[in-house]
């Protein structure tokens, strides 16, 4: 089906991915509600965008204990939301080898952000999802990463595999319950944003060149996402994807079948 929602809470839209996806959005009259930690970055997507297409609220998906009133806030102004594009992310580097140099705070806030909060959010949204008379979805930015992990960034690869594993399960889960929710998943490859900046990878010279232009690969996502896919590996990631992942999932839902076979002999 095509990508045809009513409006899109974009959850981590203060740059990168998520805010040239709000603009792609915004151009096609699909109105947005975007959030993140900088309300200067959201204030001015609304003044270059208009305030009758998007509104933002500022938040810090760190903040787990949070997440529930949040989605509560956000439901009660736009109960009109059937997607919801969980897309917050950060990428530090980490040399075991030299194990002085780990922090491991630093280790725990990169999971945090970029696996458990998506877990918090998937629990808090998606009821609402379910309840409305019309497909929804719940989008999710992971990584061709998370297919193959990369050894300068071991916890960014181990925290998007873990996200990606859930959204597997999460797809096959929601197809079997109430309303219709679609589980869609995004694997960038390496992308023009501030993720690599030297700011959060000091070491990195000019690193937000690295990889592909944002607009070309959010054409190719939003292309895609139109067609219908719900799976949409860009660039390498898509080498990735069809040399071994379809056979995985095909795996996957092998063993799915199997065990939930077992399993209901010993539930009660």
């Amino acid at each position: 089906m095509p990508f045809n929602y009513n409006k899109v809470l974009i959850i981590g839209a203060t740059s990168g991915i998520g805010r040239a996806f709000a603009t792609k959005l915004v151009e096609n009259n699909i109105p947005v509600v975007i959030s993140g930690r900088r309300e200067e970055n959201l204030q001015e997507f609304i003044r270059q965008h208009g305030s009758d297409k998007v509104t933002a609220k500022v938040f810090d998906v760190t903040k787990l204990e949070t997440i529930p009133q949040f989605a509560a806030k956000v439901l009660a102004s736009h109960p009109d939301i059937d997607a919801v594009f969980i897309n917050s992310g950060i990428q530090r580097p980490f040399d075991f080898s030299k194990p002085e140099t780990v922090d491991l705070a630093i280790f725990d806030q990169e999971l945090l952000t970029n696996y458990t909060s998506a877990v918090y959010l998937t629990k808090a949204f998606t009821p609402h999802l379910q309840s409305l008379n019309k497909t929804a979805a719940l989008l999710f930015t992971t990584s061709q990463m998370a297919l193959v992990p990369m050894m300068r960034c071991p916890n960014y690869g181990a925290s998007k595999a873990a996200l990606h594993h859930f959204i597997l399960a999460l797809r096959t889960q929601l197809s079997d319950g109430p309303g219709d929710v679609r589980v869609l998943e995004i694997y960038p490859p390496a992308v023009q944003t501030e993720l690599h900046d030297a700011k959060h990878q000091p070491d990195l010279k000019d690193g937000h060149l690295i990889g592909m232009p944002l607009d070309e690969f959010v054409s190719e996502v939003w292309e895609r996402l139109s067609q219908g896919e719900e799976q949409v590996a860009v660039g390498s990631a898509r080498d990735i994807y069809e040399a071994f992942e379809v056979k995985r999932q095909g795996l996957y839902e092998e063993m799915t079948r199997m065990l939930s076979g077992l399993i209901k002999q010993f539930l009660r």
